[in-house]
């Protein structure tokens, strides 16, 4: 009996190094009370790779290399993309946002206005007419029309000339093909294993994602704000606003415009949102320097050189420097810290086995 007892305390003690010995961390911001040994769920595996998804990927990857050649002997039918210029009225009046000139549209694709009950659709008017034909035609807006209200339901006109018509020609797929788009493979079977190998990739990067997320989480749920370093608030707060103020101005509007119409919540709420997302990512950054301190995990300077670099080629940036000035070199390092605290996290983390709610 008294060996059954050791036994336990052993266990004990060994769950205590595991879970709690670590000690709290502080500064003037955050206390992190735990950090190793960390429970999380285990992350779903990733499923095994079907040739059903291989070809999927194969397919878009050829329709990404389709040509357009235009077409002169025919009129224009479904599949086919036409250039056009068109002009629409309302009650004899040109609306707004209803004209455009040199605009492709691809026949079938169901991005203009669609039919209804008395009236074919913009595209399917379109089908039959023949390179420099000018004609009009009459179509109906959707009730509701959710990217107007103003519009739902609308009768409108539409005086259009076809100024092209081309066909959009996908290639096959062939050893010359893959030679032409792919660095590693020669043939066609080589190509679907080089295929096969990225989706697998793909999918053991999202269960490394969800298991890095999973970590963050509970490490939070350990932390203790104290206060903020307002400074660092005010400037993620700020560039978080940009961002979206820029995206905002690409659909050609305000900010509390964009907010309300495509986000769906109030400009009040917004602000509230990115103060309470702001705030955490700054605590989180507090506790990840406090982990990083302790367990000397501060990156080398050839480390940080690795990182950016990595980031860069990742953006699509062939000029390192560029990249740097772009995004800033504090901002990377910050997050080359981070990524090497969380890989520390997990590895330290205990993932545990979800049971099924359903047994």
């Amino acid at each position: 009996m008294k060996k059954k007892i050791v036994s336990v305390m052993m266990a004990a003690l060994l769950a205590a190094s595991l879970a709690g010995c670590s000690g709290e961390l502080s500064n003037d911001y955050v206390t992190v009370t735990q950090y190793k040994g960390l429970e999380v769920p285990q992350p779903t595996p990733a499923e095994e790779v079907t040739d059903d998804q291989v070809e999927q990927v194969i397919q878009s990857n050829l329709s990404a290399s389709s040509t357009q050649e235009e077409i002169t002997g025919r009129a224009a039918q479904t599949g086919d993309v036409v250039n056009i210029d068109y002009t629409g009225y309302i009650d004899g009046e040109a609306f707004d946002g209803g004209s455009a000139e040199g605009a492709d549209l691809e026949l079938g694709s169901g991005t203009f206005i669609g039919a209804t009950d008395d009236y074919a659709g913009f595209e399917d008017q379109i089908e039959g007419h023949n390179t420099g034909d000018e004609f009009d035609i009459t179509v109906q807006f959707p009730d509701p029309y959710d990217r107007n209200p103003d519009m739902s339901g609308a009768v409108a006109d539409f005086h259009i000339v076809l100024n092209s018509i081309s066909e959009v020609v996908t290639p096959e797929l062939t050893d010359e093909w893959v030679q032409g788009i792919s660095e590693e493979s020669k043939t066609v079977d080589e190509y679907r294993e080089e295929i096969r190998t990225q989706i697998e990739e793909n999918l053991q990067a999202s269960v490394e994602s969800e298991l890095e997320g999973s970590v963050q989480s509970a490490l939070m749920e350990n932390v203790e704000i104290k206060s903020y370093p307002e400074d660092r608030v005010e400037e993620l707060t700020q560039q978080m606003t940009d961002y979206y103020t820029q995206l905002a101005s690409m659909y050609g509007l305000e900010l509390g415009d964009f907010v309300e119409t495509y986000l769906q919540m109030t400009e009040e709420d917004f602000n509230t949102q990115i103060d309470d997302s702001v705030r955490q990512g700054v605590a989180m950054e507090e506790a990840m320097k406090l982990i990083a301190e302790k367990q000397h995990l501060e990156p080398s300077d050839e480390e940080y050189e690795e990182g950016i670099a990595q980031y860069a080629e990742d953006a699509g940036y062939d000029d390192v420097e560029e990249y740097t000035s772009q995004v800033g070199e504090d901002e990377l390092k910050l997050t080359i810290l981070r990524d090497k605290v969380t890989e520390y996290l997990v590895d330290n983390c205990i993932q545990v086995e979800q049971s099924d709610d359903s047994e």
